[in-house]
């Protein structure tokens, strides 16, 4: 496939993706081929379930952005045009949140003095999404084994679930979640990776609506057993593709339970929170050292991989989430920088983040693990209109 001819269909997607199991859960693939693909409904529109601009300006608004002064902390050779807004960026060993400006300013930040209360902890965040109402941000803390949810005008926690760093499959458990999300009806749904399990819950108490997979059996067998799934992430059609770690599988699924296809990324070891680009076309990384990303369809055939060498190699990339420009966001947590990928000419035209430096202050990052778009652009946003209702 011709650079250009990917472009053009990158350019049509604005989903996104994100991030990985704990160490030590993922197995080798076997094989490349893909399984029975049941018929699928086609396609739905993806235009969004309000107005796009009254939803931006009131997540941006609820943001309170820093003044944005001075020239910013980005890595030499970055152009902020590769951006079409602000990025929010879960950065999960300093403990917050941020949102970051196409220049690299930090435009909003949380947890900061106050914001919590006394003798509280805020748990390393591995993801975030903005909610699809643009008012709340879901921080899923994959090693504090909880998911949070976020005011983002009030700057507090009103909600949370999950014990915090008790890891379990009881009721109000869970072990290493990943990747939550609010549904518009405002239903959580995540994949409990060391459970092998994918939970819907109800708002409020602790109530499963749903589960998909069984507790423990962590194999290859969808919708009855997930090989250590490790993302859920809607797609335009209203169904789910849910990546599993143990044995390197991809799967279209809907909240009834029925899967319409499952299939290996092409290539990959460790695979990462698939989703979708745009039509048969999906976004994966390989949460490996070299790390790599990859879009493949539905058949497994690999339409662009990048993979590179030198500073351009990545070290562990857990989310890749395709911009509406063309261009790739991918946060590369072990060389601590969140960074953006030209597939016209694969190479990286944005970074935020020191190659392998760890920090905390201006410009760094320490193990950033996830990421997503500020509104419109967010995935959530994105995919109001048609999530969960195929």
């Amino acid at each position: 496939m011709t650079a250009a001819v990917l472009a053009a269909g990158l350019t049509a997607g604005l989903a996104g993706c994100s991030s990985p199991a704990p160490a030590g859960r993922a197995g080798p693939g076997h094989g490349r081929s893909a399984a029975a693909q049941p018929s699928r409904p086609g396609p739905r529109s993806a235009s969004p379930a309000v107005s796009g601009p009254s939803v931006a300006d009131q997540a941006l608004g609820a943001f309170s952005l820093l003044p944005a002064a001075g020239p910013g902390y980005l890595a030499p050779g970055s152009h902020p045009g590769a951006l079409p807004g602000d990025v929010l960026i879960a950065d999960e060993d300093n403990n917050r949140l941020l949102l970051v400006d196409p220049q690299g300013r930090i435009r909003w930040q949380f947890p900061r003095p106050g914001d919590l209360p006394s003798g509280h902890v805020f748990g390393p965040p591995d993801d975030a999404f903005v909610s699809p109402d643009g008012r709340t941000i879901i921080a899923t803390q994959e090693t504090y084994d909880t998911v949070s949810l976020v005011d983002i005008a009030a700057r507090r926690v009103t909600a949370h679930y999950g014990h915090p760093d008790a890891p379990g499959s009881a009721p109000g458990f869970f072990s290493h979640p990943d990747d939550a999300m609010l549904l518009p009806g405002g239903d959580l749904l995540l994949a409990d990776i060391v459970n092998c399990r994918i939970l819907l819950l109800a708002p409020g108490r602790w109530h499963v609506v749903r589960q998909f997979g069984s507790t423990g059996s962590c194999f290859h067998d969808p919708p009855a057993t997930f090989g250590s799934p490790n993302g859920v992430f809607p797609l335009d059609d209203g169904n789910f593709l849910v990546t599993e770690i143990n044995g390197d599988w991809v799967d279209e699924m809907s909240l009834t339970g029925h899967v319409y296809w499952s299939v290996h990324p092409p290539g990959v070891a460790y695979p990462s929170d698939a989703c979708q680009v745009s039509g048969d076309r999906y976004l994966v990384t390989d949460y490996s050292d070299p790390g790599q990303v990859v879009i493949f369809d539905r058949a497994g055939h690999a339409l662009w991989r990048f993979r590179s060498a030198g500073a351009q190699t990545l070290n562990h990339p857990s989310l890749a989430l395709p911009l509406p420009n063309g261009n790739i966001l991918v946060n590369d947590d072990y060389n601590d920088r969140v960074i953006v990928i030209d597939p016209a000419t694969d190479r990286i035209v944005w970074q935020y983040g020191h190659d392998g430096v760890p920090g905390r202050g201006p410009g760094y990052l320490d193990n950033p693990d996830g990421v997503d778009m500020a509104p419109p652009y967010s995935l959530l946003i994105t995919h109001a209109a048609t999530m969960g209702h195929p």
